[in-house]
């Protein structure tokens, strides 16, 4: 077993002085490092039994259907999806029907992903502009337990770290079944005093949808490093655009009627158009006095997004479909100080650390449309908001087997709206507090005890703020702009069994309200206070230098805190996830992998009356090693070829023919079986 802690107050300090967040424990025995390379969670290297940290050596070792799927290393995340490849993907945690990723943050490196105010959806996570294989390592937190951590991160938060050079090249060719086909160049080369990386991702796949998906991707990165871990530059620049065609959520009743396939389409012409160019600037120093870090990201972004959920609903000569569009530009700052020393002979690290960052979109907009002509504007707005958020953190090491941290966060947003319906437009501004407290007890025999509790929130979207009147003519109020979020975790990690690396959390969450921007509607919809609660068991084995096996299970349990003759359950809800993995390795030329992902059952409405029904997939990955430089790796996913659902949804729509709505469930089924082969080559 790797060894704990070193006992010595200075041995503390070198270690977080090497690492601010004592991810990398000098006291750690190296050679069980290197056992664990998948995985940066031992013992003293976290604030909560929740947090951890993914490797790139085991993101490069299981296969992923499409980029969002990489969030599934979080333990307990499940990823799906109901429309087009090119759309974000729906993302469940902790009890949380996160939509598009509304109380779950997502950075790459500094820069926030989720946006905020957005066309489809608040918080919107589409992660299509990543490369999986630039990625080093995945950084992921749950809670509301951080203070650096601030909106739309009340379940979670992910940092996803990208390589700043590559030890060799790639080269790699895919092909697969339904017209799938990926091409990927990455290098890095050495100029002037540091690392020049790019990177060029050209992908294409129709689907197994009546109505090819036709996407046209393309995914372009250049990033300059220099330095060490003391001191460290970098500038990145990335560029993303894709096309497709969508098969959205079909009902079920078309289907059992025979009207329709699994993977037919009621409305051929819905699809997408996503664009996102990004430059951002890092820099950071440690030393033996503690450290700064300074970040600064600037991204446009675009959306034409066309959807049609209800097909004849409120229009059953043109159809129901909509067109939600917006032109994004983000700019943000963000800076931290830390200072090591002692406070009455006990170690501390203070710091200090402010995040700024303005959104502009002009516009962003919502239109009738068939056929993806628009006929109508629903609304069109102008939005600036800005936010920025003052944070302080406090650790003491009261003793060997004793921390605290303690945070308080401070958040300001400003909203200004210009609407095209008469009454919307103005400005509203809102601030929210947050404190935090963290609890680390141990190591006992390789293991340690845990309590966070911790106040978080989700912003509202802007439109939302300052509404007086619905797009349909209806009267409404405004919403509040920032809600409030509490949170406290109990937690276990150990490693008393030599290689077995397990953690347990208890946690409860509560939600003042679940205010949502309909984007499908151009309005806010009110939702009730909730309350969510469970369990999550993660556990790593290491069997032996070539075979890793994990377990990771989470139990939850949703429910709206007030009395409501609609019923108390939340729909969407999941409540139970499951997911089980061996991943082998240097088995002379061979090495593979075979993931089962599990989520079960959710209601679909308040009484729990309509339930979806539960997923089980099962992905897995045969390679061979050629020779040094050459890999061939066969990736097969639903590997049973099993029917099930993506998405569940439970609303009235009208198809053509039909003379009044039905209420249906509307399900996006998994993809059938699929293979691709890829031929990789190290230059």
């Amino acid at each position: 077993m790797n060894q704990t802690k070193n006992s010595s107050i200075p041995m503390l300090l070198a270690a977080l002085s090497s690492n601010m967040h004592g991810m990398a424990n000098e006291a750690l025995d190296l050679e069980e490092v290197q056992v664990r390379a998948h995985y940066d969670n031992a013992v003293g290297t976290s604030d909560a039994a929740s947090e951890g940290k993914v490797n790139a050596s085991l993101i490069k070792n299981r296969p992923i259907s499409r980029v969002g799927e990489i969030m599934e290393f979080v333990p307990g995340m499940i990823v799906t999806q109901h429309s087009g490849s090119g759309k974000a993907n729906q993302f469940y945690l902790r009890g949380f029907n996160l939509d598009h990723g509304t109380d779950f943050a997502t950075y790459v490196d500094e820069m926030p992903v989720n946006m905020r105010t957005h066309a489809h959806g608040q918080g919107y996570t589409d992660l299509n502009f990543l490369i999986p294989e630039l990625v080093s390592h995945i950084h992921y937190k749950k809670g509301p337990y951080s203070a650096e951590e601030g909106d739309f991160s009340s379940a979670g938060a992910a940092h996803l770290h990208l390589v700043n050079h590559l030890p060799q090249g790639i080269a790699s060719l895919t092909v697969g079944s339904y017209g799938y086909q990926r091409m990927l160049l990455a290098d890095s080369v050495a100029v002037h005093d540091g690392q020049l990386l790019y990177g060029l991702d050209i992908n294409h796949y129709d689907g197994p949808w009546q109505v090819a998906e036709g996407v046209k991707k393309y995914n372009g990165v250049l990033r300059y490093s220099e330095g060490d871990a003391h001191d460290s530059t970098t500038l990145t620049a990335m560029a993303y655009h894709n096309r497709w065609n969508s098969t959205d959520q079909i009902p079920l009743r078309a289907v059992r009627s025979g009207q329709i396939g699994r993977f037919d389409a009621i409305d051929p012409s819905d699809g997408g158009d996503s664009s996102r160019y990004s430059l951002s600037f890092a820099k950071q120093h440690r030393d033996e006095h503690g450290g700064w870090q300074m970040s600064a990201y600037a991204v446009r972004s675009q959306l034409d997004l066309y959807s049609n959920f209800t097909y004849f609903l409120n229009d059953p000569v043109n159809g129901d479909q909509f067109n939600q569009r917006e032109k994004r530009t983000i700019l943000g700052v963000s800076l931290s100080k830390s200072w090591l020393g002692e406070l009455a002979g006990i170690p501390v690290e203070n710091k200090l650390g402010v995040q700024t960052r303005y959104d502009k979109l002009s516009p962003v907009a919502l239109y009738n449309t068939a056929q993806t002509q628009r006929l109508s504007v629903i609304r069109s707005d102008k939005v600036e908001e800005s936010s920025a958020g003052l944070y302080a953190e406090n650790t003491l090491w009261w003793h060997e087997k004793l921390r605290t941290v303690a945070g308080l966060r401070y958040d300001r947003y400003q909203f200004d709206v210009r609407s095209s319906i008469r009454g919307n437009s103005g400005n509203t501004g809102d601030g929210i507090t947050s404190p935090k407290l963290s609890v680390i007890l141990g190591p006992w025999a390789n293991t340690e005890l845990f309590y966070n509790i911790g106040k978080g929130f989700h912003s509202n979207d802007a439109r939302g703020t300052t509404q007086t009147v619905l797009p349909i003519g209806n009267p409404a109020l405004p919403v509040t702009p920032l809600v409030s979020t509490r949170g406290s975790e109990a937690g276990v990690r150990s490693e008393w069994i030599p290689g077995l690396q397990s953690s347990l959390s208890v946690w409860q969450l509560d939600i003042d309200s679940e205010l949502l921007f309909v984007g499908d509607a151009g309005e806010t919809e009110p939702s009730r206070a909730s309350r969510r609660y469970g369990v999550e068991w993660n556990n790593h084995y290491v069997v032996n230098d070539w075979l890793l096996l994990d377990m990771d299970i989470a139990l939850s349990k949703a429910r709206f805190t007030d009395v409501d003759p609609a019923g108390q359950y939340i729909p969407g809800s999941i409540n139970k996830v499951a997911s089980l993995g061996a991943t082998v390795t240097n088995r002379g030329h061979w090495f593979g992998s075979i993931q089962l992902r599990y989520f079960g059952p959710r209601a679909l409405v308040e009484d729990n009356s309509i339930r979806s029904k539960s997923t089980l997939l099962t992905y897995s990955r045969i390679g061979y090693r050629c020779n040094p430089r050459t890999t061939l790796t066969l990736d097969v996913f639903n590997l049973f070829d099993r029917k099930a659902s993506d998405i569940d949804y439970f609303y009235a729509s009208q198809l053509a023919g039909e003379a009044t709505p039905v209420n249906d469930i509307h399900f996006h089924p998994v993809e059938p079986r699929a293979a691709r082969l890829t031929l990789t080559y190290q230059f």
